[in-house]
């Protein structure tokens, strides 16, 4: 179930910055991209991977810009999160 919801994410994710950053696709890639990490590698280990001392900067702005997408406000949005994805796995 994790892997499905996290390629549905994917494709929600990337379909939605293909059709010029459409706010409702990227907002639903998101929480499905989440929910599917949550399922993957369970609970509590997401919430300790998200907010370890060292990783808290890229984590603010991964749900940072999660938020700013729910917000309506797309690209800003994803600038956001993708600085905090490659801030949180560098």
């Amino acid at each position: 179930i994790g892997v499905g919801l996290v390629g549905f994410g994917l494709f929600f994710i990337l379909f939605g910055m293909l059709l010029y950053f459409d706010s409702v696709l990227l907002a639903f890639g998101n929480i499905l991209f989440l929910s599917g990490l949550v399922f993957i590698i369970g609970i509590s280990r997401t919430f300790t991977f998200f907010f370890q001392r060292p990783k808290l900067k890229g984590t603010s702005f991964f749900f940072g810009g999660v938020l700013i997408v729910l917000m309506r406000w797309p690209l800003l949005g994803m600038l956001l999160e993708a600085y905090g994805f490659f801030t949180l796995f560098r």
